[in-house]
């Protein structure tokens, strides 16, 4: 049995939980700080990927990253190459599908923080990135790691948004989803099952550091 899939599907796992700090950290502290007009609406499109059917977000990402779209063209543009059905593209897919996964638990850990810390750190004159890095970050550290986590074991059973982006390009863009599926329409019940066993144990290890990070957090 080919291991491609479970290694790129882990390759994507990791990156994708690498860069969602980057990505939830600022919209979560904008949603449990901010006060300004829009916020429901702000809130409802970063939460929207939760509901959204998988096909329905991948088509979404495949119109826009597309070499007619607005990300795709610019990507091409740059790179010389077609973003669509790359490893980059899943990446991204996997970024804005997993988005809210990350935020919300995050902006859940920072409204726990009390308000009378952020308003010292005001008083003493710290601006609101110091703040931030000196105040807020540290206090939430938990829930970041928790948020980062969830993430990579999440991304390990991406499908439908993956599929639609990055089709199933062995090496490239056939994650262990992808293949799993492709395995079983083929009656290779064999492959399907073992790539399948071995995703098992690995999102349960990662099931139970997120509980043990939360018990300690409690």
């Amino acid at each position: 049995m080919d291991w491609t899939p479970l290694i790129l599907s882990a390759k994507l796992a990791f990156w994708t939980m690498l860069l969602i700090p980057v990505l939830a950290s600022p919209m979560a502290s904008l949603l449990a700080f901010g006060r300004f007009r829009g916020k429901s609406v702000l809130d409802a499109i970063i939460t929207l990927p939760m509901v959204m059917p998988p096909t329905v977000l991948g088509f979404a990402l495949l119109v826009v990253m597309g070499p007619r779209g607005v990300i795709g063209a610019t990507w091409e543009d740059v790179t010389g190459d077609r973003l669509v059905f790359s490893f980059s593209a899943i990446l991204i897919a996997s970024l804005v599908f997993n988005l809210p996964f990350a935020v919300q638990p995050l902006r859940a850990s920072l409204e726990k923080l009390d308000p009378r810390l952020l308003e010292s750190a005001a008083v003493l004159g710290l601006s609101p990135l110091a703040a931030f890095f000196r105040i807020v970050l540290p206090n939430c550290l938990g829930g970041l790691a928790a948020a980062s986590i969830l993430v990579f074991a999440h991304s390990l059973g991406e499908f439908g948004v993956i599929l639609m982006v990055g089709g199933s390009i062995p090496g490239q863009t056939q994650v262990a989803s992808v293949a799993i599926f492709e395995a079983v329409e083929a009656l290779r019940f064999n492959d399907a099952f073992l790539m399948s066993a071995a995703l098992v144990p690995v999102c349960f290890a990662v099931l139970m550091i997120i509980n043990k990070i939360n018990a300690r957090r409690t």
